[in-house]
């Protein structure tokens, strides 16, 4: 039988929704905490493995104790081998390393990886390219190879793994500098390779940044997108180059690259909001949402703006979501995703969606 192991983060993507774009350090986790953030990682590595024992594939589950990975085993109503020893409540990186390796002693055929870019790297710099991985995506950022869409579509991957033997690829292993990132300056590195499943299509790619050039269309698409705003409207002005253009055509030059602003009345009115302040800015007021999909993945929830919450979104509505991208970020990727956290409200937003690519311009694109 083929052995199938699990590493949960339980602190991955906690500080997404509060705005702190990331977890890593005692530090950030007790300020995520303090201001009101959930554990995330764990909600979404049961709903992983939920559909891996609903595919009917026959593995023997291996797990770390407690949070990582033994109580999501149980809530999905799996039975799992516990290895290892954690102190519960103080996991760290150096936890989710020894893991890895002990696992890769019983001659694991797949590791399943619920965390972010962070958790990613800890694995590959622990084991190498000496056993598959597949990632469950929880944390913020998730620039790397490793992820696949959705955990929804992880656990449908791992099924066709371990029933069908799916191939194996090379896939890029990325991580940010989490405190350059939160003085909005994006600084990524490649940690190194890992070996995961190959699915063209249920696996993400690695982001891709935009470049130079797209400057002139990214300018033309912010003018189009100014004439169409509304004063008394509040406009939640999603990460990126792209987004931030907006502001620039504004006037705004202290927007946030990496962060979600708010404008009414064509001013700054709040700058790197969290999902609290969006919802108290949008409380009895129109409100739309502008983002831009991230280049060569295609998301445009879930992915570096956790602040649009499904709360935010639900309150907004799919009528009022603004999609803005460049001809040459829209040749990336021809459909849009989502991955918001919540299943239901992912369904709710697929279809398509016009998107500005510039002046005057508009493009229908799917979200699947």
């Amino acid at each position: 039988m083929k052995k199938l192991c699990l590493i949960v983060n339980p602190i991955a993507g906690m500080g997404g929704r509060v705005g702190l774009k990331g977890t890593n350090g005692a530090d950030i986790v007790a300020k995520s905490l303090e201001l009101g953030a959930k554990p995330v990682s764990p909600v979404r590595a049961v709903e992983a493995l939920r559909v891996l024992k609903k595919s009917g594939a026959e593995f023997e589950l291996i797990t770390y104790p407690a949070e990582m990975g033994e109580l999501e085993a149980a809530e999905a109503g799996l039975k799992a081998r516990v290895i290892g020893n954690i102190a519960s409540g103080k996991t760290t990186a150096d936890d989710t390393k020894r893991a890895a390796k002990e696992m890769l002693e019983l001659g694991v055929d797949i590791i399943l990886v619920a965390g972010g870019d962070g958790t990613m790297s800890d694995v590959i710099e622990a084991i190498g390219t000496r056993a598959p991985i597949l990632g469950v995506p929880t944390g913020v950022k998730l620039h790397s190879a490793a992820f696949a869409n959705t955990p929804e579509v992880a656990g449908q991957v791992a099924a066709r793994f371990l029933s069908e033997g799916l191939p194996l690829q090379e896939a890029e292993v990325m991580d940010i500098d989490e405190d350059a990132y939160r003085e909005n300056r994006l600084v990524a590195k490649l940690r190194g390779y890992a070996i995961v499943p190959y699915e063209p299509v249920m696996m993400q790619t690695t982001k891709e940044g935009s470049t130079g050039f797209e400057l002139a269309d990214q300018k033309a698409i912010a003018r189009w997108t100014i004439e169409l705003m509304e004063r008394g409207r509040v406009y939640i002005l999603g990460p990126g180059t792209t987004t931030r253009a907006v502001a620039e055509e504004l006037g705004i030059y202290d927007s946030t690259l990496l962060g979600v602003d708010l404008i009414y009345d064509f001013k700054l009115f709040a700058r790197d909001a969290n999902e609290r302040q969006i919802l108290e800015a949008i409380d009895g007021k129109p409100a739309t949402i502008i983002v831009s999909p991230i280049g060569r993945q295609g998301f445009i929830f879930g992915r570096g703006n956790q602040q649009l919450s499904p709360a935010v979104i639900r309150k907004v509505g799919k009528k009022n979501i603004l999609v803005l991208a460049t001809p040459h970020k829209l040749s990336l990727t021809q459909t849009l995703k989502v991955d918001t956290g919540d299943p239901e409200l992912d369904d709710e937003l697929r279809g398509y969606i016009p998107i500005i690519t510039s002046y005057l311009q508009t493009h229908m694109v799917k979200i699947i």
